[in-house]
């Protein structure tokens, strides 16, 4: 497909054609987590809302997930050929190479443009403004995002902070060019990031900063890092900030939101900025429960769960919205499309 010459037409949007959401067979309720940890189930369910989540076996890598994931999208879409992968993740198969070659290649796409975005829990939302991009600019017509992260590697499982929060999944979308006023169009984005506050989430060792000196990196160094509470008020901050500019911008006001899908990271954090924007609790849109906090693939998964169990339906407007480290944050606006029924990822 051609770019638009200068003068003609508004480039084409994306367009949402496909859905899919996938996590791990193996499931770690809280009560499992309560016998190696100092905690119990009303603990955890006050804190954070999450009664279970889904974790890889072992072996089981973020690529692996991200096929399962993107090959249901592409019979969702109904397709099996696009022109480009693109793979938002905080845990790559390796730091070298990308993951999106592989899983391209997997899927039986092997020749296409494939790489990796890399915002932590904001990658779902900078890859649908990246795949938006190619669309407009004409590089692509189809584009497959997977948003897929088995935060399990990396969290210590000892680190009762952390180890209570996160799971493993991967959820996809499929988006082909199409008219920005149709149902489906992706639009209005909101991108940020401060990165003076670098260390509040983190994974010290294994880049250039960590191998570039001396000596092997600490347990602690290995393994993801949160200073909560002062995560908690900056991605209420964020999240509710970039969610009203998208929302100027696009001339919405809240009451036109049907369903705020915000990043699953805990529910206290989804009810506080939903209640910072004046959204009904009730709009918010939630699978923080049964998945934990999975990342990149959180929002994705989130809707492919809402849209099996019928909750959004077509011309249904809704504001998507996503804080991580770095810091980052992004929102977006989406009119729902019609789509073929999804299956349940999770009971």
């Amino acid at each position: 497909m051609l770019p638009p010459a200068a003068g003609s037409l508004v480039p084409p949007a994306a367009v949402l054609c496909g859905l899919a959401g996938r996590v791990p067979s193996r499931v770690v309720t809280n009560d499992h987590l309560a016998r190696r940890l100092d905690t119990d189930d009303t603990w955890i369910r006050t804190r954070t809302g999450i009664r279970q989540r889904h974790v890889v076996e072992p072996g089981q890598a973020t690529s692996d997930l991200a096929v399962e994931a993107g090959r249901l999208a592409l019979a969702s879409a109904g397709t099996d050929t696009v022109d480009a992968v693109v793979v938002a993740t905080t845990t790559p198969d390796h730091p070298c190479p990308a993951t999106a070659p592989a899983v391209a290649a997997r899927l039986g796409l092997a020749g296409v443009a494939a790489f990796d975005i890399s915002a932590v829990c904001t990658g779902f939302v900078y890859g649908l403004a990246s795949a938006a991009g190619l669309i407009a600019a004409g590089v692509a017509e189809r584009v497959l995002l997977i948003g897929a992260d088995t935060y399990s590697t990396i969290v210590d499982p000892l680190d009762r902070a952390n180890a209570i929060i996160f799971g493993d999944g991967a959820g996809a979308v499929v988006l082909r060019a199409g008219h920005p006023d149709e149902p489906g169009a992706v639009g209005h984005f909101d991108l940020g990031s401060d990165g003076t506050h670098e260390d509040l989430i983190t994974v010290a060792a294994g880049g250039s900063r960590q191998r570039s000196r001396p000596g092997e990196p600490s347990c602690e160094e290995r393994h993801f890092a949160m200073r909560g509470r002062e995560v908690y008020r900056h991605a209420v901050t964020r999240m509710a900030q970039s969610a009203r500019a998208t929302l100027s911008r696009a001339g919405w006001k809240t009451d036109d939101v049907d369903h705020f899908v915000p990043h699953q990271a805990n529910l206290r954090i989804l009810h506080s900025v939903a209640d910072d924007l004046g959204l009904p609790r009730e709009r918010c849109v939630t699978q923080v429960e049964s998945v934990g906090n999975t990342g990149a693939a959180s929002i994705p998964l989130a809707l492919a769960d809402s849209a099996a169990r019928q909750a959004v339906r077509p011309g249904d407007r809704l504001l998507l919205t996503a804080f991580g480290g770095g810091l980052t944050w992004g929102s977006c606006l989406l009119t729902w499309p019609s789509l073929p029924r999804q299956e349940r990822t999770t009971s």
